[in-house]
Order: C-alpha cells, then structure tokens, then sequence
C-alpha cells in the first residue's frame, strides 16, 4: 500500500505529464506556418541543436528506424534546410549538418511558440506568475536528474 507521499508524488507526476502533452499539442500548432510536418522538424531539431551527426544516430534520437530517418533527411535537404557530408575518417558514413536556412527556419518557430506561451503567461495575475517560475525552476532541476 503506497504511503501518502507516494501517492500525492504519483499524482502531482500525473497531472504535470498531462500538463506537458497538452502544452505541446497547443504549441504545435505554431509549427504549421512552417511548411514541415512535425517528424521533419523533430528530426530538424535534434541536427540544429545536436549536430552534426550521423543518420543512425538521428534515427536512434527520433526513434525510427534508419529507412524511415533516410526519407525524412532527403525532404529536409531537398528544402535546403540540411546538408550531407561524407565523414572524412569513415567516407560510408554520412554526417548531417543543418543549414543557414534550417536554422533560421527552427530558430523562427521556436520564437512563434515562445511568443504564443509568453502572451498566455502574460495575461496570469503576478502572483501566479511567480508562482508558475518557481515551478519552472524546480522542473528544470528535477528533469536534470532524470
């Protein structure tokens, strides 16, 4: 039988995983005016801000398998938004780098979400605001030990 800070701890992580899936899907809709689907910029993403890297190891970050990543990364330099390199240590290997443009184009949606978030974040009294930063901050420290 779990004892009481078992079962509100159990609670809490209920409602906060609830909490993160919702925000993400209202969030995402920022990612339309984009042009990409959400796997594209999924695998857009893990290149800008972990690249260069391999397709394997893309594939292994998002989770599907290499032939699916192949497609995925052939739309994304199709669009200019990566590039192939060939890696000079292991010339069957290929590294994927983002673009100017890739970059751009992440960097401009992650500004339309944040702006989307910060307007709600905006319109809460000044003390819930203070009180959603103190949960932030203690989020951020716990999902560091995750």
């Amino acid at each position: 039988m779990p004892n009481k800070i078992e079962s509100d701890s159990h609670e809490l992580a209920d409602k906060l995983h609830s909490a993160a899936i919702h925000l993400l899907r209202k969030l995402r809709r920022e990612d339309e005016s984009s042009g990409l689907n959400a796997p594209r910029l999924s695998a857009l993403s893990v290149i800008v801000f972990g690249g260069p890297l391999s397709l394997r190891d893309l594939a292994a970050a998002e989770q599907v398998r290499p032939p699916t990543m192949t497609r995925i990364v052939n739309a994304l330099e199709e669009f200019g938004l990566v590039v192939k390199e060939r890696n000079a240590v292991d010339a069957r290997s290929i590294r994927l780098s983002a673009t100017a443009a890739g970059k751009q184009l992440l960097l401009e949606g992650r500004k339309r979400r944040v702006d989307s978030l910060a307007r709600q974040i905006a319109a809460l009294s000044t003390a819930e605001r203070k009180k959603l930063h103190a949960g932030s901050m203690i989020l951020a420290e716990l999902i560091r030990g995750i």
